[in-house]
């Protein structure tokens, strides 16, 4: 496996105020990580793929490789009302993970039904919204050379359950998923199972660690937030926190799967020591 991070982990150093998305390409670069993630910033279709070029051609200077490109969608709460016009969308950053050079591109699907909605809103109900929707972008996306996967987040689409259900649905070959290790914390569910269950289908991984307290303890305060069923959760430096993160990796060795694990920091300590010595920590657990 080799190891990456997601920009999102930098924080504010990635503004143009502090290091800039090209001094923290350099910075993951100078501690020897070899691959990034991208996430989406405020620009118009043809200003990001001049934008996205020339992320590309610093990261290549840099001796990084561009991975995977992270998307928002909503197939089932369009923001325009319209799930033609989000599939667009969708499409035009599948276009632009192209051009970044990114062989991998994440797009969530919803974050759940609209509150108003009181019957109707299971994960099957969403399912035959989404479905038709996901064929459509990853039909695009094997054209452009990217294969598409779903991330176990935003609470709706989070359970491993739920998500295998999804990609099955789908059932297209170049459709899969993005395994978060932390994440599936947050739908209150043992990472350890919940990686088994998902790393057959696993085109991407995130490297995340969180620090757990039950919910019928008192409220820790500031930088903790609620897990689906009330416990409580805080970012934490990879290997500091209650994820059992070498034991998912070694259950994602043995499914076969040997792409990149993309360190996603949430801590409250500074980004830069966060994300180092995590890296240093998954170095080991990943046994380079």
């Amino acid at each position: 496996m080799k190891i990456g991070v997601s920009l999102y982990s930098f924080y504010g150093y990635a503004q143009d105020n502090s290091l800039g998305v090209k001094g923290c390409i350099d910075k993951a670069a100078e501690w020897g990580i070899e691959g990034l993630d991208f996430i989406e910033v405020g620009l118009g279709y043809e200003d990001y793929l001049v934008y996205a070029a020339d992320i590309k051609k610093h990261c290549v200077s840099a001796g990084i490789e561009p991975v995977c490109f992270c998307t928002g969608a909503d197939f089932v709460n369009t923001p325009s009302g319209d799930i033609k016009s989000e599939i667009a969308k969708v499409k035009r950053n599948v276009d632009i993970a192209a051009v970044y050079g990114c062989k991998v591109m994440r797009h969530d699907v919803t974050g759940g039904f609209n509150s108003s909605i009181k019957v109707g809103r299971g994960y099957d109900n969403a399912i035959e919204i989404m479905v038709p929707a996901i064929r459509e972008v990853t039909r695009y996306a094997e054209e452009k050379g990217v294969v598409t996967c779903v991330e176990n987040h935003g609470f709706f689409s989070q359970d491993a359950a739920r998500v295998e259900k999804l990609i099955n649905a789908v059932n297209e070959k170049n459709f899969g998923a993005l395994v978060d290790m932390g994440n599936f914390t947050c739908a209150d569910e043992d990472s350890t199972k919940s990686v088994g269950l998902m790393a057959p289908y696993a085109r991407h991984a995130h490297a995340k660690d969180f620090h757990i307290k039950s919910g019928s303890l008192d409220s820790p305060g500031e930088g903790w937030f609620n897990s689906r069923a009330g416990n409580y959760l805080r970012g934490s430096i990879i290997g500091h926190g209650n994820v059992a993160v070498r034991q998912c990796i070694d259950v994602l060795k043995r499914s076969g799967y040997n792409g990149y694990l993309a360190i996603e920091f949430e801590g409250m300590e500074d980004p830069l020591r966060g994300i180092s010595v995590g890296f240093n920590n998954l170095k080991r657990y990943a046994g380079r």
